[in-house]
């Protein structure tokens, strides 16, 4: 993200790493490096935008002729920062920040430089008391859901009749996962078919979230729904080692796991069909479940549980119940 507006980041597979020149000068340290962009970032999203940062680093080192990772000094990364935050959001500044910190750091502690000389530079200061993800409220939320086609009619010897549309069942499934569980899109599209399970006579999803830990939670009971149709109609509960959300293989003729990208082009599909104004992405979904369930007398703690949230702080920013308060005030206005 590098301005102060909303962004979709889109993720794919990612390419081996390739640090910059200015931090591999030996085979040792080249060796050091890789291991921080392997072994210490597990995150593919982290991965990238770490690389990214220490690239502009190095690009801005060498404009300005500091080609040795030994002349690196304080001043040097300071003056770095400065510039940056004449350019990028103080979050993008902070995170380049902390790249910067946490390769440093390790290089240290490898032995490949003596001190770090990111670490007593200062980032901006920034405040978030509420995210900036688009929230849909529980009306548009549930046109979006009854908006999608889970039929189709199929003409065969002049005879048409109904059949399930599986790519409506399973777009309907996939929001009603982020939009029922609060889960991250990354932990929906990670999900196997054996990941839907039931305990209790009741359904259950087993979440991958961020850093290899597993999240279970039962099911609402419209997503119950919605996922034992798809997966009926897809005919996959025999291949439970397969992914639960998969392409429909038209363009390849195999389908695949879907990515983070293909989740985003379908919410965009499907936000267009039902003329829907509000500009979301695959995030939205994640606050609309957690601002539903707080209007709804849910507890901040139960929230946080739900969203595998570390501190409830995290959780606080997906709340928008303040937004309608802000807007009745807003009208009070009479003029």
């Amino acid at each position: 993200m590098t301005d102060k507006t909303t962004t979709e980041i889109i993720l794919s597979p990612s390419p081996p790493p390739q640090p910059a020149p200015l931090f591999t000068p030996t085979p040792k340290a080249a060796r050091r490096v890789m291991e921080f962009f392997t072994a210490q970032i597990n995150n593919d999203h982290t991965r990238k935008a770490y690389l990214n940062a220490t690239r502009r680093f190095a690009e801005w080192c060498d404009a300005r002729g500091i080609a040795q990772l030994a002349d690196v000094q304080p001043f040097h990364v300071a003056a770095f920062i400065k510039e940056l935050q004449r350019q990028l959001s103080p979050p993008t500044v902070k995170q380049h920040l902390a790249a910067l910190r946490m390769l440093f750091d390790w290089l240290v502690t490898g032995h490949i430089i003596e001190v770090n000389p990111a670490h007593a530079v200062r980032g901006p200061k920034y405040v978030v008391k509420k995210g900036k993800t688009p929230v849909l409220d529980a009306d548009e939320a549930r046109e979006l859901l009854d908006g999608i086609e889970i039929t189709k009619t199929v003409e065969l010897g002049g005879v048409h009749s109904e059949q399930p549309d599986i790519t409506g069942l399973r777009d309907r499934a996939l929001i009603g996962v982020m939009v029922y569980t609060f889960a991250r899109v990354n932990a929906v599209l990670q999900m196997k078919v054996r990941d839907y399970f039931v305990q209790g006579r009741r359904g259950w999803v087993r979440l991958h979230e961020k850093g290899g830990k597993e999240h279970e939670l039962p099911c609402h009971h419209n997503l119950e729904r919605y996922l034992d149709e798809y997966i009926a109609a897809a005919g996959i509960d025999g291949d439970p080692e397969g992914p639960l959300f998969r392409t429909t293989g038209r363009k390849t003729g195999k389908q695949q796991k879907m990515w983070q990208q293909d989740a985003y082009r379908m919410i965009q599909r499907r936000s267009a069909a039902i003329g829907l104004k509000t500009r979301i992405g695959n995030h939205t979904f994640r606050a609309t479940g957690i601002t539903a369930y707080l209007k709804n007398a849910g507890t901040l703690e139960h929230a946080q549980t739900m969203a595998n949230h570390s501190s409830p702080r995290t959780t606080k920013l997906y709340d928008r119940r303040q937004d309608e308060i802000s807007l009745d005030e807003v009208e009070r206005i009479a003029i």
